[in-house]
């Protein structure tokens, strides 16, 4: 005749228990990990949801690529000063333009800055943090519908400004 023992003492239960335990934990690390910096705002755009899709107009953009626009946002962290650079294109070299400096998932830290001509673009005395990637959006401080778009990943002190989508693309 079979003794019965006890299910706690077989290894196998434990193990059951230990698994479905450390799943348990990992989730709610991972949950407040995820949630640390708060609600991510990766894009800046104001975005309509029809059903499970999300529209943003991208008509500026549209509008710099038929433009041919380009340009280079760099920054200065000697001298403290941001500067735009047009590469090419028809830009009205007389006006301001505003240039948005977006974080990638805090919006507190976002910043607009807007640069008043100068000799070689546009240039403004700031000071930025390069301890972060930054979303850059440029466009006239006017309010013409253009826009170029770039991205200047942590460390680095310039990036490439252009339309978001492609002008020879129907």
């Amino acid at each position: 005749m079979e003794q019965k023992t006890s299910p706690w003492r077989q290894p196998i239960v434990w193990l059951m228990v230990l698994l479905v335990g450390a799943v348990v934990v990992g989730s709610v690390v991972m949950y407040v990990v995820a949630n640390k910096d708060g609600p991510m705002d990766a894009v800046p755009d104001k975005v309509q949801r029809t059903g499970e899709a999300q529209h943003a107009d991208l008509g500026p953009d549209a509008r710099a690529a038929a433009m041919k626009l380009g340009a280079i946002a760099r920054y200065d962290e000697e001298h403290g000063f941001v500067e735009v650079l047009p590469v090419n294109g028809g830009f009205d070299h007389s006006a301001s333009l505003q240039l948005k400096l977006h974080h990638p998932t805090r919006e507190a830290e976002d910043q607009t800055l807007v640069l008043p001509p100068h000799e070689t673009g546009w240039r403004l005395d700031a000071k930025l943090a390069v301890d972060h990637d930054w979303l850059l959006q440029l466009q006239p401080a006017n309010g013409e519908p253009w826009r170029l778009r770039g991205r200047m990943p942590k460390g680095q002190l310039a990036a490439q400004l252009r339309p978001a989508v492609d002008a020879s693309q129907p």
